[in-house]
């Protein structure tokens, strides 16, 4: 994901094209949720756009601490009721500290983070979900170990290039560390530009504090 400064603030031109198609789908899937845990907000544009147009529920961005000073100004500046102060979140700090949420999201963050940070997210995140939460992950993916598409493909490998723990995850992976921590996979949605966004919802086997 590129990021580049527009006006003083973080900028992602992959969040400004993706926050639109995602967002249809977040309307249906959060419409009877109060309260959204974001991991890896980034620039803020994800959390800036969905709290404007899901106004009943409130959006709560985090970050590792390095970056929270550019996310705080941005949601400073919006001014929204909806978005407060972000928090101080690094996945591979376990225990979390933030309570409970009835869904949490994650962008684009998978195939930046470590496979070990992939582990420890999953290891966490049920115990932060409320009983009907959901865990949404929007990003690109490999199945049954191959790329979907050549620019999958050529992504990869810049970001193996850009750092030797970055790659596309496989789904079953993925769904596999999801699944030992108690959620089972309701939605495997195709996304514009060969991205996917996976929904889970807690089992009756998911993890308690």
């Amino acid at each position: 994901m590129t990021i580049k400064s527009e006006s003083s603030f973080p900028f992602s031109q992959a969040c400004e094209n993706n926050k639109g198609p995602i967002l249809e789908h977040l309307k249906a899937l959060l419409r009877g949720c109060l309260s959204v845990l974001e991991v890896g907000s980034g620039t803020g544009q994800h959390a800036l756009h969905f709290a404007q147009y899901l106004p009943h529920l409130t959006w709560r961005t985090s970050d590792v601490a390095t970056n929270l000073n550019a996310l705080s100004l941005g949601i400073a500046r919006a001014s929204l009721t909806n978005l407060p102060e972000p928090i101080i979140l690094d996945v591979d700090q376990l225990p979390w500290t933030c309570g409970r949420f009835d869904a949490i999201f994650m962008a684009n963050s998978l195939h930046i983070m470590s496979k070990h940070s992939a582990e420890n997210f999953f290891v966490e995140v049920s115990n932060h979900m409320t009983a009907d939460a959901q865990l949404i992950v929007y990003g690109p993916f490999k199945y049954n170990g191959e790329f979907t598409t050549l620019s999958n493909a050529s992504f990869d490998e810049k970001l193996r290039k850009r750092s030797s723990v970055s790659g596309l995850r496989d789904f079953e992976w993925i769904n596999a560390l999801a699944q030992r921590a108690g959620l089972k996979l309701r939605h495997d949605y195709t996304m514009p530009a060969n991205n996917q966004l996976l929904v889970w919802g807690m089992s009756s086997q998911a993890n308690t504090l």
